[in-house]
């Protein structure tokens, strides 16, 4: 039955056409956009899930800039240590020379208090930002080292349930300025011997070593020989701990710069558009509404045939 009244032609071709139009917006958007999740309304898990593994990538990004500064801090205090055991390790040098007889242990000392100046300015520059690593407080033989730890957030995690937290490592503080008193303590020009009340020791203590009171100069020389030696060994372990300590953060950065490529690429695979399947449907949406705009055309001139019936 035809009607002038009801075009259910017209109706079923402009309901194509009005399909068409939202298909070919969606598509230009996506286009213009690169995405095909840009709202929750576009697909509410995946919007869930992509906002928050940005969240975590934009976090592990901040977290990889800031171990640069905390790597920084520790392989200053790295080069201070081997600067440190450089120079310990001349100081140990000169002291077992001065152990021979008819040494002018007078010039040594010279050589050695020198050398404790140059130790202690290493120390006094071994920070970086005034952050450093070379201030600790407990001696490297103490088994106990927790007070002088330096925790360092490396990353976010999340379990099965979303829950949030965080990731740390510890960076040991080591306590160069041991060295420098220990080694400034040491006094190779005393010659004299003591026969009555045993002396105290004129070096200091390092490496749990205990004060030494001995009675001789021979004694204490060979005393002050095993506190440099003491002290020289400190300074090597003390370089290899910041030396340990830094190849830890440089490898935990390069993970989080695989992981935070990782989670975006994860991202993208989820929110991004399919920009040659968005192209292609272009096309077809773009022929599509053609043809339907023609249909609708058709639909519409189907009253203008009633009219032939009344001639």
């Amino acid at each position: 039955m035809s009607s002038i009244l009801t075009n259910n032609s017209a109706m079923s071709a402009l309901s194509t056409l009005r399909n068409i139009n939202k298909g070919l917006s969606q598509t230009q958007d996506r286009i213009s956009s690169g995405l095909k999740v840009q709202s929750a309304k576009d697909n509410a898990a995946y919007f869930s899930i992509s906002e928050t593994m940005k969240g975590d990538s934009g976090m592990t990004k901040s977290i990889n800039e800031g171990l640069t500064l905390t790597k920084n801090v520790v392989s200053t205090g790295r080069l201070g240590a081997e600067t440190v055991k450089t120079l310990a390790k001349e100081f140990t040098e000169r002291v077992a020379f001065a152990q021979a007889e008819g040494v002018d242990r007078a010039e040594v000392q010279k050589e050695l208090d020198e050398l404790v100046k140059r130790i202690g300015a290493a120390i006094d520059q071994s920070s970086f930002n005034g952050n450093s690593v070379t201030d600790g407080t407990v001696a490297l033989e103490t088994a106990d080292k927790s007070g002088d730890n330096l925790t360092v957030v490396t990353g976010v995690t999340r379990d099965n349930t979303g829950a949030f937290g965080t990731s740390t490592i510890t960076v040991g503080k080591v306590n160069l300025a041991a060295i420098k008193t220990a080694l400034d303590s040491i006094d190779i020009t005393d010659n004299t011997d003591e026969t009555a009340v045993a002396a105290q020791a004129k070096a200091g203590t390092i490496g749990g070593k205990t004060a030494y009171t001995g009675t001789t100069a021979a004694a204490r020389m060979q005393y002050s020989l095993e506190v440099a030696e003491a002290a020289l060994g400190y300074a090597v372990e003390a370089a290899t701990t910041l030396g340990v300590a830094e190849n830890t953060l440089e490898a935990q950065q390069e993970f989080l710069t695989a992981l935070s490529d990782r989670l975006d690429s994860g991202v993208g695979s989820m929110v991004d558009a399919n920009m040659e399947e968005e192209a292609a449907r272009l096309q077809s949406l773009q022929v599509q509404q053609q043809l339907s705009s023609q249909a609708l055309s058709i639909a519409n001139q189907a009253p203008q045939n009633i009219l032939s019936l009344f001639r």
